[in-house]
């Protein structure tokens, strides 16, 4: 995942910064606790393509 565009990514739904988890190919909104998808190194930002963290599951 280029760096440059890791800067300038926020979630779309709060505005937040993301993590990247290199291991899952996810960016991680640690504030809504969600998960969007990168597939084919695109990342996907779409509220409904995202995934909700289980409460028990760790940020990277």
């Amino acid at each position: 995942m280029d760096k440059k565009l890791l800067d300038i990514l926020v979630c779309p739904v709060c505005k937040g910064k993301l993590i990247y988890d290199k291991k899952a190919k996810e960016l991680i909104c640690p504030a809504d606790r969600l998960a969007f998808p990168i597939r084919d190194d695109i990342p996907v930002m779409l509220e409904e393509e995202a995934r909700e963290l289980a409460a028990d599951e760790d940020l990277p």
